[in-house]
């Protein structure tokens, strides 16, 4: 297994493409040595890993990704801060992770006061993984943009409150969601944005949204992939699904790939689709989903 920062640009030089594990998390708990090798079938070139670690342990998911020929992107786990946090960092340094990715919760950005709070627990957690060779980044969710005090948007105080070391992971989604213009956001952001999660559909309600395929959608794509920033992983994740999950990641992957705005592994195999698609993963009670 490798771990890859990649390079941005288009076409050979485009951010290389993955998958967000909880895209296909039940099918994974299965089954997880066939799952990735079919994610690697499609040409992806990495994963980021969710919700496999305390169901497997850290030893044989990093087998399984190497044995898949993929890259390990990120993890998604909690903020290695307050008492739980050595557990946290020995788990994902044995599974292999540079880069632990998590969210505050919705309520965090009420107030002022409560991002502040939330950073607190951030930064700590970037001072710890530091500690490790680890860096933390921060996933967003639509709160972050919908929230506005007195003309300042909580995503612009979070940003200015975080720890210079905090990578961040754009949502596109769910920014769009929360009222912004994603590549707008991504321009902004620049060098520290290194990660940004691709998933398409109405981008209406959290909690109700069926997605579609990449590109099938409401985003504009070309237009936020192509802006100059620091990205280096574009990671598919499609949350809610009407098709076949496998046959929504190879539509994706088609379209992401095929118009240069990202780079697969290889040119991507014939995969076929499991007769029925996995139902949604109800993620953990204290996190929003990815």
């Amino acid at each position: 297994m490798g771990t890859d920062t990649g390079e941005m640009g288009t076409g050979a030089g485009a951010a290389r493409i993955g998958v967000m594990m909880y895209t296909v998390l039940e099918a994974a708990r299965a089954d997880l040595e066939g799952t990735l090798e079919r994610i690697a079938a499609l040409g992806y070139a990495g994963i980021e890993t969710y919700g496999l670690v305390e169901h497997f342990g850290p030893a044989r998911v990093r087998a399984a990704i190497a044995s898949a020929g993929l890259t390990l992107t990120s993890a998604h786990a909690p903020f290695p801060a307050g008492p739980g946090a050595g557990e946290i960092l020995d788990r994902y340094e044995e599974l292999g992770a540079e880069v632990l990715v998590w969210s505050m919760e919705r309520e965090e950005f009420d107030t002022p006061d409560a991002v502040r709070r939330g950073v607190e627990r951030v930064n700590e957690a970037a001072e710890a993984a530091a500690g490790r060779g680890m860096r933390i980044a921060y996933h967003n969710h639509f709160a972050e943009f919908s929230q506005v005090f007195d003309g300042t948007q909580a995503y612009d105080l979070l940003l200015d409150l975080l720890d210079d070391r905090v990578l961040i992971e754009l949502d596109a989604y769910w920014a769009v969601m929360g009222g912004a213009d994603p590549a707008e956001v991504v321009a902004r952001l620049g060098p520290r944005v290194r990660l940004l999660h691709v998933k398409d559909g109405p981008a209406l309600s959290y909690e109700d949204d069926v997605m579609v395929p990449v590109g099938e959608g409401r985003i504009d794509w070309t237009r936020t992939l192509t802006v100059p920033s620091g990205l280096r992983w574009h990671i598919v994740e499609l949350e809610r699904l009407h098709i076949d999950t496998f046959e929504a990641l190879r539509r994706s992957y088609d379209h992401l790939v095929g118009r240069g705005l990202s780079r697969g592994a290889t040119a991507p195999a014939p995969v076929t689709p499991a007769p029925d698609t996995p139902a949604p993963v109800t993620p953990a009670p204290s996190k929003e989903r990815s």
